[in-house]
């Protein structure tokens, strides 16, 4: 057991940001499902009410938090499973051609925004959707595979049964989905938030492509879990060790032939023919003498 808990210490550690999000998601099921086990609650259980979020303006008022607790609260086992596998794929789709800053701002963003979806329209249609409440990172996965899909249309995943389909279709035929089960299915708030989620996505890339990032804005939040998701990197210093009067004397020489090139080069062919490296010599050299 020790040494499995250490294996996952070590994965966090060295792990990127997509590693570490899946780690925090499945650390919170598996506290969730110990208190679960021991609190006796099995129909109505207190944690919900901290952490997930609710449909009902004014308890959202009181907790605001559960903006952002909600989308790392899972309490089934088939929830988290198929979340995080959607996680891990589309995220690594996703940060073949973004860096990890912004995957971790959307998808907070994709969250808040999924989030946002659920409350807004289940007040405004209540006698459709009633009173309830929401949890799972559905919303903030849907974003990260949206702004994948429309990024990289032609992208193709290999599916069961199937065989190879362009990522594009996946993600059209999922809002398809999500859409004519608000209706037909038990999870309407639900997939409210999995429209916010895509919609989210989708402008995110659409504004990408027009040199302008919508979690920008939001670094407050993504600086705010920054040691969470960060990969540390080891800081390591090289103390050079001293050197002689003549070793000294040798490396002049060597860095005045090096400047006399250069020189020389400036005279035959002007400063644009100098390489980058060569400016960088004579930057640092008219630095020294300043």
């Amino acid at each position: 057991m020790a040494g499995i808990v250490q294996e996952l210490k070590d994965l966090y550690k060295n792990g990127g940001a997509l590693i570490r999000i899946i780690i925090i998601n499945c650390a919170v099921f598996v506290v969730v499902a110990v208190v679960f086990l021991f609190s006796g609650q099995p129909k109505s259980f207190f944690m919900d009410k901290w952490f997930s979020l609710p449909s009902i303006p004014s308890d959202l008022l009181h907790k605001p938090w559960t903006l952002i607790t909600y989308m790392f609260y899972h309490r089934e086992i088939m929830h988290i499973l198929f979340n995080m596998l959607n996680l891990f794929w589309f995220g690594k789709i996703f940060l073949m051609y973004f860096d990890e800053r912004k995957m971790v701002g959307l998808y907070f963003l994709g969250g808040i925004t999924g989030g946002i979806f659920y409350v807004g329209f289940t007040n405004i249609f209540s006698a459709v959707f009633g009173v309830g409440i929401l949890m799972g990172a559905s919303a903030s996965i849907i974003a990260i595979m949206f702004a994948s899909a429309f990024h990289v249309p032609n992208f193709k995943l290999f599916m069961v049964f199937i065989g190879q389909v362009k990522l594009i279709y996946i993600a059209i035929f999922s809002l398809f989905l999500y859409v004519v089960m608000i209706a037909g299915s038990n999870n309407a708030g639900g997939n409210l938030a999995h429209i916010g989620g895509a919609v989210l996505g989708y402008l995110w890339v659409k504004q990408m492509k027009q040199g302008m990032d919508m979690t920008k804005g939001f670094t407050w939040l993504i600086d705010l879990f920054g040691s969470l998701f960060k990969r540390r990197k080891l800081k390591v210093t090289h103390k050079r060790p001293p050197i002689d009067d003549l070793e000294y004397n040798k490396q002049k020489i060597t860095n005045q032939k090096e400047i006399d090139r250069i020189l020389d080069k400036i005279s035959k062919g002007g400063y644009e023919s100098l390489s980058k490296a060569e400016k960088d010599i004579l930057f640092n050299v008219s630095n020294k003498k300043n």
